[in-house]
């Protein structure tokens, strides 16, 4: 199975509403959503689709440097080589793009990873389930999503997945901290039976931090997620010896060696995982293991990747085990996509598509449709 061609496709999906998090308004409601479809062909006419999803509110990657980095380096370094060589081809990716601080251009990554094992699924006639060796399943708990800065739109919303089969709510916190609680206290009052878990997108100061914990200890919090910068593990790591609350680390946990990295220093009790960020289902996977082998718990999430990313992350999910509903949040915000084969919500659970590789089956019409200029 010889790599033929790999096709770049920058697209702007519909959103249902923006969405916003201590950084900044990751997808307007008027403008749409940035993301970019991969399409790797072999030699036998077999293709494999897929996704990464930038914003430059919560990573350096944009989808310009997504794209050029596709078609400027990586589609020229891979064409010829043998798809189903997966360490092969990470080598030469990881070279065409070297490493910083963490894993380089993991989000560009992703795309490529994930076409990769969506192209193998494909010709050995086996779900994506089947090549990691994990149970397919029909469906996946998801986390409702709350992001407002509005107390009555926060009752709402808590209101509805309580009475809606939802298990657990993802809130978004960071902006200020008085205000903060005020929303975390009107969710729980509303949902008093759901797993919290609050997520502050590296909003806060250690001292907000602390200040932020030790009323959640009050309210009843479950997890506390990414409170301080992405590189202040030993931030981390205090905040953890003052307060009760379990500690999960989302953007400082970019690759393995990020993991090993808080696993050494005691930063965190959760791992966030996340297919979009650690370079695809190759990178997650490992991390995921390496944080289930040192006793930390672990939660998925997503970065409102489209039916095929979210698909992709869920199959993942299941074969780590992860048991806590995902944060898996496409379907709360984005209005459509190029998939013909997506699933719907059923009390708190998307239904997965079925079928070899991924399982997703790509809509030409509305790919062209919903395509842009880079």
């Amino acid at each position: 199975m010889i790599i033929k061609d790999l096709q770049v496709f920058p697209l702007l999906l519909p959103m249902k509403q923006s969405f916003q998090i201590s950084g900044g308004t990751v997808g307007d409601g008027n403008q749409g959503a940035p993301h970019v479809y991969v399409k790797i062909i072999s030699d036998d006419g077999i293709e494999g689709w897929g996704e990464a999803r930038p914003s430059h509110r919560w990573s350096y990657e944009t989808m310009e440097t997504v794209v050029s980095t596709l078609q400027k380096y990586i589609r020229p370094a891979i064409i010829g080589k043998r798809g189903d060589d997966l360490t092969t081809l990470h080598e030469i990716i990881d070279k065409e793009i070297s490493f910083g601080i963490s894993k380089g251009q993991p989000i560009c990554k992703a795309a490529v990873d994930m076409a990769l094992y969506d192209l193998m699924g494909k010709s050995s006639k086996k779900s994506l389930a089947e090549i990691l060796l994990g149970r397919s399943k029909e469906k996946i708990d998801l986390s409702y999503l709350i992001s407002t800065r509005n107390i009555e739109e926060a009752a709402g919303k808590a209101k509805y997945a309580s009475e809606n089969g939802y298990k657990a709510v993802d809130v978004k916190i960071g902006f200020n901290v008085d205000f903060d609680m005020e929303v975390l206290e009107t969710v729980r009052a509303e949902a008093p039976n759901l797993f919290l878990r609050v997520d502050a997108n590296q909003g806060y100061t250690l001292p907000e931090a602390i200040k932020a914990a030790k009323k959640m200890e009050r309210i009843g919090v479950d997890v506390f997620e990414q409170p301080l910068k992405a590189n202040d593990l030993l931030g981390h790591r205090e905040l953890r010896r003052k307060t009760s609350v379990p500690i999960a680390l989302d953007e400082s946990i970019w690759s393995p060696s990020d993991v090993l990295q808080a696993i050494r220093l005691e930063a965190c009790d959760y791992a966030v995982i996340k297919l979009t960020k650690m370079g695809g289902i190759t990178g997650a996977k490992l991390a995921g293991e390496i944080s289930k082998e040192a006793n930390l718990g672990l939660l998925g999430g997503g970065l409102t990747e489209s039916s095929l990313g979210l698909t992709s992350s869920a199959h993942l999910f299941n074969y780590l085990g992860i048991t806590l509903p995902s944060d898996l949040n496409g379907p709360f915000f984005l209005a459509d996509d190029p998939i013909q084969n997506k699933g719907d919500i059923e009390m708190g659970a998307i239904l997965l598509p079925s079928g070899y590789g991924i399982g997703c089956e790509v809509d030409i019409n509305k790919l062209e449709m919903y395509k842009t200029q880079v």
